[in-house]
């Protein structure tokens, strides 16, 4: 597969972006309790999937256009570093974000925009020793392969495991890294050319990901939680059963040239690319559910609710 291929694959996705933006200018179980005595700090590191508005103040509250985009968020509402945060009872002054929209993981960045090794990096230059007790979340990719940056998965696997063992070396001891999910399923790629080229980078991408994951575990030992967060598996099941998650419609765009649905709750996607907050709502009880297991705490009856 040829990069340029994806290249301008990706040229008509941003025709299709610019278009659509255009004309606009906990709970208190005993389960959140253990786990807060776990967790007492969250950092992220990622794209505007993870992006709390860094992106949105760096442009003088220009971009995402506010509304119909939420206070800088990439969707309708908070997205699921935020949700997580209340279920882990973490107040704002204990969550640290770093993720920028249109990050990618490695090449250099976008536009500016510091990808995620350099957000590692910025970070552990300042913090040569920092909380073992707190989260650290990275999950970035996507915009690598809509872009065209790169079609070599190892690539960005190697990346990623820098990123772990840089953090884990200044002491990091609980790490999240999520995957991606079907790049070729999403409504601004669903019925491209390249739909199919996406789906086969995006399966090769968790792949070499996984594998990564698995030799870092054997380096750092038991001493170093690396928790996964399969999200591409959760939109497979969302996507083939919606009602199990509330959803009815997981192919199309709640907004829809400057116009949004009427009932965003029940949709997977807020634009062509992001997720609504009710989808993030369910990424951060999933996520929830993989700490859970991950640091031996009993099930929690809520977390698929």
């Amino acid at each position: 597969m040829k990069k340029h291929f994806l290249a301008a694959g990706f040229a008509l996705l941003s025709a299709m972006m610019v278009a659509l933006v255009a004309p606009m200018q906990s709970s208190n179980s005993s389960n959140t309790i253990q786990i807060s005595h776990q967790v007492n700090q969250l950092y992220v590191f990622g794209d505007s999937l993870s992006d709390v508005g860094n992106v949105f103040h760096a442009t003088g509250r220009a971009y995402p256009p506010n509304p119909p985009y939420f206070q800088g968020r990439y969707s309708n509402g908070p997205v699921w570093v935020e949700y997580l945060a209340s279920e882990l009872a973490l107040t704002p002054e204990q969550n640290t974000n770093f993720a920028y929209g249109g990050a990618t993981i490695g090449n250099g960045g976008i536009n500016g925009i510091p990808n995620l090794l350099a957000q590692v990096n910025s970070f552990t230059k300042t913090h040569r020793q920092v909380n073992p007790n707190a989260l650290y979340v990275l999950w970035a990719g996507a915009n690598d392969y809509l872009h065209g940056a790169t079609t070599n998965p190892k690539v960005l696997s190697d990346s990623l495991s820098t990123a772990i063992q840089s953090l884990s070396k200044a002491g990091a001891k609980k790490i999240l890294v999520a995957n991606l999910p079907d790049l070729g399923k999403l409504p601004s790629t669903n019925n491209s050319s390249y739909s199919s080229a996406l789906s086969s980078l995006t399966a090769a991408h968790n792949l070499s990901l996984a594998k990564s994951l698995n030799v870092l575990k054997q380096e750092l030992g038991s001493d170093t939680q690396i928790i996964e967060l399969d999200v591409y598996s959760l939109y497979q099941q969302a996507i083939t059963d919606p009602a199990k998650f509330g959803l009815t419609n997981v192919t199309s765009a709640c907004l829809n040239n400057a116009a949004s649905c009427s009932n965003p709750n029940k949709f997977l996607f807020w634009d062509g690319i992001h997720p609504t907050t009710a989808a993030h709502q369910i990424l951060a009880k999933t996520a929830l559910k993989a700490l859970n297991t991950k640091l031996s705490l009993p099930p929690r009856s809520e977390v698929l609710r």
